[in-house]
């Protein structure tokens, strides 16, 4: 018996912009835990490992996400064990053809045509993950014979932001049907006839297929995006355990889905099937999406953080560090965080990409980033800014280390607080330890180092006459970076 070569593909180039204002650019919602211990991207990741059966040999995940999560990713797949997983970088999103694209050639170079890649968007819930993987398992028979497999979702109410899919005729009694149409998200009279018919499913994204066969597809009904992928994986070079595929190509290949760019084209045609899945998915594109699978109390409010609620139902109540209270109110969204304030009517939820979109616009920052702001050796947060100086809290992970580098217009005092820092300043290299301090003036080389065991952590005071963070001159980095600190 030959054994199938599976391959997880994980894609992770959303920004997740309508659950602002956790969800923002730099960290959007696939890498937060919303629902626990785990991040949705790395529930995802797990999905697939769990399958024991001797016809499929799963290998590690293989991602394709934006270039500025990559340390993201790393670092999560690290805390789950995978430290040799394939990620393929994307200089910009261009959707989800163009991802599945690039990452078939990838998986036909390393592992043959044959390879079947497992779809999987990184920001889905799924409650019953047992029932998903007996479900992968029809889908891969079904790849095995070179048909591209997709899950419908057994809807359970007149849900009208999910697209969804008309089945066809039943090939088998494992819930196999024929592919008949993809249908647009629908209006709340359609979608509750939808639900009443029987015929339809919630479209799921999530798709079972050989790596030859999306390639033969995609060739055949979008031959653009093919030839641009191919010239922009030609010129894909290594960065560490990255795969940064050639920008220019890549950025100039036509941006489409998969559903649109080959996926219309095989309906009724007997090259593509779908399955009945009934396994608690959620697409977690919006807070009612999120407040819908969440414990409630009573009242039927879902809180989370330090929070009074009275005389308060049917709402979303979170707080990240602040006293929340509500009083005589139903219906709400209320989402506190260090920087931004979001209050919001229920039925509102899918116009809170809006806010995004106004902060882009007026050349703001909370779109994009947190107040605190990761990097791959840590993480700094800004505690106060004023005329000429801005105070952070700064976080070095064990091990880690800033860039070797400089600034043109600002100064910096460090003081450590918790933790052991060693200290590069000009031609001297000193270590400090908690309560001590130190000044690095402007101009000059300098570096921050963690050599202990234990979080470092240290306040720094900016001043200066400009003290934006692109006034970084980088000389030595052990992440190979440019353009962040």
């Amino acid at each position: 018996m030959t054994t199938m070569t599976i391959k997880p593909l994980i894609l992770s180039g959303g920004v997740g912009s309508r659950l602002w204002p956790y969800s923002r650019e730099a960290y959007p919602k696939q890498f937060l835990q919303l629902l626990g211990g785990k991040t949705l991207f790395q529930e995802t990741v797990g999905r697939t490992s769990g399958i024991a059966d001797s016809r499929f040999d799963i290998r590690s995940p293989l991602v394709v996400c934006n270039e500025q999560h990559r340390f993201l990713v790393s670092q999560q797949l690290s805390q789950l064990g995978y430290e040799e997983a394939d990620i393929l970088l994307e200089p910009s999103g261009r959707n989800t053809a163009p991802a599945l694209t690039v990452a078939a050639l990838h998986a036909c170079e390393r592992y043959g045509n044959d390879c079947v890649l497992v779809v999987m968007p990184a920001d889905h819930h799924i409650a019953d993950v047992h029932g998903f993987r007996r479900g992968v398992v029809r889908a891969l028979e079904m790849a095995a014979k070179g048909l591209i497999a997709t899950f419908g979702i057994v809807p359970n109410k007149p849900e009208t932001g999910y697209g969804y899919i008309h089945k066809g005729g039943l090939l088998n009694d494992d819930g196999v049907f024929e592919l008949d149409a993809f249908v647009e998200k629908p209006d709340a009279e359609l979608a509750a006839r939808y639900l009443v018919s029987g015929e339809y499913f919630w479209n799921s994204g999530l798709f079972v297929l050989q790596a030859g066969t999306w390639l033969d597809r995609i060739g055949l009904h979008r031959p653009d995006i093919l030839e641009r992928c191919i010239a922009a994986y030609l010129k894909a070079g290594r960065d560490g355990s990255f795969v940064r595929v050639g920008r220019e190509d890549f950025s100039r290949c036509p941006a489409d889905s998969i559903d649109y760019a080959v996926m219309e084209n095989l309906k009724g045609s007997g090259q593509a099937v779908v399955i009945s899945l009934d396994v608690g998915w959620c697409d977690l594109g919006s807070w009612t999406a999120l407040s819908d699978i969440q414990d409630c109390d009573a009242d039927g409010n879902v809180v989370q953080g330090d929070v009074f609620a009275r005389d308060t139902r049917n709402s979303l109540l979170y707080s990240d560090n602040r006293f929340l209270a509500a009083i005589g109110v139903d219906d709400l969204l209320v989402v506190d965080t260090a920087d931004a304030l979001l209050v919001a009517h229920k039925s509102k939820s899918q116009d809170i990409k809006q806010i995004a979109d106004h902060l882009k616009s007026a050349d703001r920052t909370e779109h994009r980033v947190h107040r605190r702001v990761h990097r791959p050796w840590g993480s700094y947060e800004s505690i106060d800014t004023g005329q000429r100086y801005q105070v952070k809290r700064i976080t070095v992970a064990p091990g880690a280390a800033l860039s070797l580098q400089m600034h043109h217009h600002r100064a910096e005092h460090w003081v450590v607080v918790r933790g052991t820092a060693r200290v590069t300043c000009g031609e001297e290299s000193f270590l400090l330890t908690e309560n001590q301090s130190t000044y690095i003036p402007i101009g000059v080389h300098h570096r921050l180092e963690n050599p202990g065991t234990i979080p470092l952590e240290i306040i720094e005071v900016q001043s200066g006459g400009y003290l934006g963070e692109d006034d970084i001159v980088r000389f030595e980095d052990q992440y190979n970076r440019t353009e962040e600190r």
